[in-house]
C-alpha cells in the first residue's frame, strides 16, 4: 500500500512560508505559468535543480501552431485527433489549436527568437502533420531558446521567488483542498510552504526506463505526489517511445529530432534497406508509435541492436543550417550527419497520461492544478502529435492563471502533524541507484514498446517487491525520487495490464488490434477508489 505521506513531519516544528501561487517545476509549463501568475500574484517557483534543467531545454523539433495561410485550426485538429487514436478530448484539442497561435505570440513578446526564412517565420513538418506548422529556433534547439527567453524574464520579475535545488516531498491537503506543500531544502531542512494555489509542472516519467531522452530529473514526481494526495491519474499506460535516438558505443542517448525525417531523412535497416513501406503509407512520417514498433521489428529480424537514419542525400548546407546541434553532437563522436548513416534505436520520450485535469488545468482536488507533461488534459489521447506538447503548456498555463484569478485567497492554515499509517523503519541497505536501475530494467523488459499479459504480470510482481521501502525513514532526494518512480511504474504497469487492446503508445502483442467497442475509454487511478474506467462521451453519448 502506498502511504498518503512519505514522511512523518511535525509541521508546527518547522519553518513556514506563505505565498499566493506555488509553481513546482521550471520547464516551459512552469516558467510560462509563473510569469503569467506574477502579473498579479506573488509566486514561488520551486525547481529540483535549476531553471535550465528540464525536458523543455532538450526539445529540438519545435512548437506546433497554425500561423500559415495554407494551414487551418481544422487541419491541426484533425491531425491531432488521428494521432490520438480516439482518446483525445475534442474540446481540449479545439482549445489547443485555436489558442495556440496567441501563445506563440506571447513567447515572441517574452523574447523567444524563432527562425525566419525570407522575412517570415520558418515552418517545418513532422510525423503525422499534414501541413508545415512547426516553429523552430536555432535550427534544432527550440526548447533551449524558449527556456533562455523565459528564464531571463523570470529573473527580472520582482514577483517571482526562485528556490533552486529544492524537492517537494508531498502536497498538504485539508478537506479536499490543496493548501501547500512540504519542501526539503538542499541542506535537508524541511519547510511548510502554503499557497492559495499550487501548480504541478514537474514533467514526465522518462526515468522509468533505462533508455530515455529525458534528463535525470524526470522521475514522475508530480504524478506520484498528486496520486498520494488523492488526485485522479489518467491513462498511464500510454508512453511514447521516440523512434530515433542515437545508439552509439560510449555516447549518451541523444535524441535525433523527428524534424530530420520531416526534412526528408530515410530509415534503413542494418542491410541498408528502406523498410517503412512495409508498415505505413506515410513511410518515415508515420505516427511515432508505428515507427518505433517498425524499428523494433527490423532490429529483431536482422539481429541488430539499431537501424540507420540517413539524410546524406540532402545538401550539406541545409543539414548544417537546419540541424546544427545534432550535427555538432554527432561530429563530436566521429559521425558526420552529412556523410554518414546515423545508428539509432527507440527510447522512452513522452508520457501521454498524467494528472487528470479539466479544461482549465484544475484537478479533482481544489486549488491544485497541473500543466505540461505531468497533466492529462485530453489533448494527446493515446499518442501525442509531434510538437503539440510545448503548445499545450502555454495554452493551458494561461487558462490555469485565469482560473486562479477567481479563487478566494487562502488565509494561514496551521497544521500540527502529517500522520502516517506506517511505522517507519531504517531505510534499506541497498543503494537507491541500484534499485533504480533494476526498476528501469523491469520496465524496459515488460512495459516497453511491446507488451503482453505474461510479461506485465511478471513486471508487476517484481515491482511490488519494492513496496516495503514505503515503510522506511526516507530523507534524501534519491529516496523520494525512487518512491515516486516506483509509484509511477506500478500505475503504468497496472494500466497496461488492464487495457486489453493496442492503441497509440500502448501495444499488446496478445491483443494487437484496437477495440473501440470495448476500450474507447480512459483508465483512471485514484488512491482511495482504485482503478476505474471512463468512456469517451460525445454530447453525453458513448461513442
Amino acid at each position: 500500500m502506498i502511504p498518503r505521506y512519505l514522511t512523518d513531519t511535525d509541521l508546527s516544528a518547522i519553518p513556514h512560508y506563505h505565498t499566493d501561487v506555488i509553481v513546482i517545476g521550471a520547464g516551459i509549463a512552469g516558467l510560462y505559468t509563473a510569469l503569467q501568475a506574477s502579473e498579479t500574484k506573488r509566486v514561488l517557483l520551486i525547481t529540483k535543480k535549476s531553471l535550465l534543467d528540464s525536458n523543455t531545454r532538450y526539445a529540438q523539433g519545435g512548437i506546433a501552431a497554425v500561423i500559415s495561410d495554407d494551414d487551418s485550426p481544422e487541419y491541426h485538429s484533425q491531425d491531432t485527433l488521428v494521432a490520438g487514436a480516439g482518446l483525445c478530448s475534442r474540446e481540449a484539442v479545439d482549445i489547443l489549436v485555436h489558442e495556440g497561435p496567441a501563445g506563440v505570440q506571447d513567447l515572441i513578446r517574452m523574447g523567444t527568437k524563432f527562425d525566419f526564412e525570407n522575412g517570415e517565420i520558418a515552418l517545418t513538418k513532422e510525423g503525422a502533420h499534414s501541413q508545415r506548422r512547426i516553429l523552430h529556433a536555432n535550427g534544432d534547439a527550440t526548447g533551449a531558446e524558449i527556456v533562455r527567453a523565459l528564464s531571463e524574464e523570470t529573473k527580472r520579475s520582482e514577483n517571482i521567488e526562485l528556490w533552486d535545488d529544492h524537492i517537494v516531498i508531498d502536497l498538504i491537503t485539508v478537506n479536499g483542498e490543496c493548501i501547500g506543500a512540504l519542501v526539503q531544502k538542499p541542506d535537508g531542512q524541511r519547510i511548510y510552504v502554503q499557497g492559495s494555489a499550487t501548480v504541478l509542472c514537474t514533467g514526465g516519467t522518462g526515468q522509468l526506463f533505462r533508455y530515455t531522452t529525458n534528463p535525470d530529473v524526470a522521475t514522475g514526481d508530480g504524478v506520484a505526489i498528486a496520486y498520494r494526495a488523492g488526485a485522479d491519474i489518467q491513462d498511464m499506460e500510454f508512453i511514447q517511445f521516440h523512434p530515433t535516438v542515437l545508439f552509439y558505443p560510449g555516447a549518451p542517448r541523444f535524441l535525433i529530432s523527428e524534424a530530420v525525417r520531416g526534412e526528408g531523412a530515410y530509415l534503413r535497416n542494418i542491410k541498408g534497406e528502406r523498410f517503412m513501406e512495409k508498415y505505413h503509407p506515410q513511410l518515415e512520417l508515420a505516427p511515432r508509435d508505428v515507427v518505433a514498433r517498425a524499428i523494433v521489428s527490423e532490429i529483431e529480424e536482422t539481429g541488430s541492436s539499431f537501424i540507420y537514419l540517413d539524410i546524406t542525400h540532402e545538401s550539406e548546407e541545409m543539414i548544417k543550417h537546419r540541424f546544427p546541434t545534432i550535427y555538432e553532437t554527432c561530429l563530436s563522436i566521429g559521425l558526420d550527419l552529412t556523410a554518414d548513416w546515423i545508428p539509432v534505436a527507440p527510447a522512452a520520450h513522452y508520457m501521454m497520461g498524467g494528472v487528470k485535469t479539466d479544461l482549465h488545468g484544475e484537478t479533482n482536488i481544489k486549488r491544485l492544478f497541473a500543466c505540461g507533461e505531468v497533466s492529462s488534459t485530453g489533448v494527446h489521447g493515446a499518442n501525442r502529435l509531434a510538437s503539440n506538447s510545448l503548445s499545450e503548456a502555454i495554452v493551458f498555463g494561461k487558462r490555469i492563471i485565469r482560473r486562479i484569478q477567481s479563487l478566494p485567497s487562502l488565509g494561514p492554515v496551521i497544521l500540527d502533524y502529517i500522520p502516517s499509517p506506517n511505522l517507519r523503519l531504517e531505510p534499506p541497505k541497498q543503494a537507491m541507484v541500484e534499485k533504480r536501475l533494476k526498476l528501469q530494467k523491469v520496465m524496459v523488459r515488460y512495459a516497453g514498446v511491446r507488451r503482453d499479459e505474461r510479461g506485465l504480470k511478471r513486471g508487476l510482481e517484481e515491482l511490488q517487491r519494492h513496496l516495503p521501502m514505503f515503510d522506511s525513514c526516507l530523507s534524501r532526494r534519491e529516496d523520494y525520487e525512487f518512491a515516486n518512480l516506483l509509484t509511477c511504474a506500478l500505475l503504468t504497469t497496472e494500466a497496461a495490464l488492464r487495457r486489453e487492446e493496442s492503441r497509440g503508445g500502448h501495444y499488446r502483442e496478445d491483443y494487437p488490434l484496437r477495440s473501440d467497442e470495448q476500450w474507447l475509454k480512459h483508465t483512471v487511478f485514484n488512491r482511495e477508489c482504485g482503478l476505474t474506467e471512463e468512456w469517451i462521451l460525445n454530447d453525453g453519448i458513448k461513442l
